[in-house]
């Protein structure tokens, strides 16, 4: 005769129940610390700079001054500069990104794509200030160089015509944008290394996500495209990149939020000047690197209330960009899919 089986003990309902109330007050109390830090940088970074936003208001951000000495505080140059940096960083960056995350998932073989994904990856981990040191050293003395042959008069008397004419006009308190192009010396620093230097530090973010989303691509829609006769490109233009490309849309926006927020390496190199865009291989400046730079000799009450303010707008920013970047990725997401 077969015996029954019994059924395994039930663990006491009020044991069960104290314990996933325990554990809910736990995790709910470790999600409140993010929420609550949110919250008390806003308020810290707003009390701060109510002092400047109360004298400048609006003008703060419609006004191109920036003068410590006489107290005359506007943030457009910084604005500008920091979103000129950023966008052509990333349109710099992310083809090169994308080329090496397909080469690295699907045309190169393994012994191969290894060490190649490490190496994009040892670049995020490389400290700011060796971008900086990186660019001083190696990439601003050819730039210097190449500035320095532009205007030759010698070589090329019209193009010193023409950095002649866009010397008068910037001495005048002009830019004009025939003159964007034109080199405004030959230091080598500027607003065009920043630009290199950001596009170099913030490639292995999109890269590296953009190599794990593909890798993530079901292999039955890949065998499925050749089934039907497609060449290798047909495969990653019309099965691989509309599948991931919510996923790569991530890592593109983590990268702009990194070249948003770069402090250091562009403080380095960018050249610290309020003109707005005189010329893209001239002297500029971001938020970020007029905080760096100006924050710790900001003795006065609305020096150091300006550069704070510059601090709260760049925490905005940040905050905007990611939330346009939610609604992107959610539409860009196949449908179910939940990211």
């Amino acid at each position: 005769m077969i015996e029954p089986v019994k059924p395994p003990p039930k663990l006491s309902s009020r044991l069960s129940s104290s314990s996933d109330r325990v554990f809910e007050i736990v995790i709910l109390l470790l999600a409140s610390i993010i929420a609550l830090i949110f919250v008390l940088s806003i308020y810290q970074l707003a009390k701060e700079s109510w002092p400047a936003l109360q004298k400048f208001g609006l003008s703060f951000f419609t006004t191109r001054t920036w003068n410590p000495v006489e107290s005359q505080f506007g943030a457009v140059s910084m604005i500008v500069g920091t979103l000129l940096t950023s966008v052509v960083a990333l349109a710099i960056s992310v083809p090169l990104a994308i080329a090496s995350a397909l080469f690295v998932a699907e045309y190169a073989p393994k012994w191969l794509a290894n060490p190649v994904g490490y190496l994009i990856e040892l670049l995020a981990a490389v400290p700011s200030v060796v971008y900086g040191l990186f660019a001083l050293f190696a990439i601003a003395p050819i730039l210097s160089r190449w500035q320095q042959t532009f205007f030759d008069q010698e070589n090329y008397p019209e193009r010193f015509a023409q950095f002649t004419r866009c010397s008068e006009l910037w001495a005048n308190g002009q830019t004009p944008m025939q003159c964007f192009f034109v080199p405004d010396g030959g230091a080598g620093r500027g607003l065009a290394l920043a630009i290199i230097i950001l596009t170099i530090m913030i490639l292995p973010y999109t890269a590296s996500v953009a190599r794990d989303v593909i890798r993530l691509v079901p292999q039955d829609q890949r065998e499925a495209m050749y089934a039907l006769g497609a060449t290798k490109w047909e495969v990653i233009s019309r099965a691989i990149l509309p599948y991931a490309r919510a996923g790569i849309m991530g890592g593109v926006i983590l990268a702009l939020g990194r070249a948003l927020g770069e402090t250091l390496a562009v403080a380095m190199v960018i050249g610290d000047s309020q003109d707005l865009l005189k010329s893209f291989w001239g002297n500029s400046a971001t938020m970020a690197s007029v905080i760096a730079n100006q924050f710790g000799d900001a003795q006065e009450t609305l020096h150091r209330s300006s550069v704070v303010t510059l601090g709260l707008t760049l925490f905005i920013l940040s905050v905007l960009v990611n939330y346009v970047a939610r609604i992107i990725i959610t539409r860009l997401t196949p449908k179910g899919i939940q990211l």
